[in-house]
């Protein structure tokens, strides 16, 4: 999925993260990549190299959008969950997993509208944020982080058709 950038359109860096969180877009993932890292390879070596600082031991990027490519990505729920739970620290992060949309407009004027495809985040007050995803390999994926009175928890669950309802209950 994407958040349909148009060729030569300019797009502030916050605008790029809330399309790619809220609603998947790729697009937006590689333009983070080149941006932030001057390509997509280096990006993704970054990413590789942030993998193993923060003890993500079972995981490999090979991309920055996650999708299957011709090499794709591997992980493992337990890696997933440390992800989730390093970026949790970032208050920005937080910020925009957390929101239920977002509004903004491109340089040219071009509006931009993203609502939030994680069900949970929309529903639940207890829920924090999180990210939705699919690939033909690792089928329907789901990140979900809570917190209720002083108890903070992270699920993560691959391949589960039921992911909605389990992670509310596992909550």
């Amino acid at each position: 999925s994407g958040i349909y950038i148009k060729e030569g359109e300019q797009l502030k860096l916050e605008d790029l993260l809330y399309g790619l969180m809220l609603r998947s877009g790729n697009d937006a993932a590689v333009a983070i990549a080149n941006y932030v890292g001057g390509s997509v390879d280096n990006f993704v070596k970054l990413m590789n190299e942030k993998a193993k600082d923060i003890g993500m031991i079972n995981t490999v990027f090979n991309n920055p959008s996650g999708l299957d490519n011709e090499v794709g990505n591997y992980s493992t729920a337990y890696d997933m969950a440390i992800l989730m739970a390093y970026a949790l620290n970032n208050e920005v992060f937080s910020e925009i997993t957390s929101s239920k949309s977002y509004t903004s407009k491109t340089y040219e004027g071009n509006l931009l509208h993203f609502v939030n495809k994680h069900k949970l985040v929309l529903n639940l007050d207890y829920v924090t944020g999180g990210k939705t995803g699919y690939t033909t390999k690792a089928k329907r994926t789901l990140v979900t982080s809570a917190k209720k009175e002083d108890m903070e928890l992270i699920c993560v669950t691959f391949n589960c058709g039921d992911d909605w309802n389990v992670h509310q209950k596992l909550f």
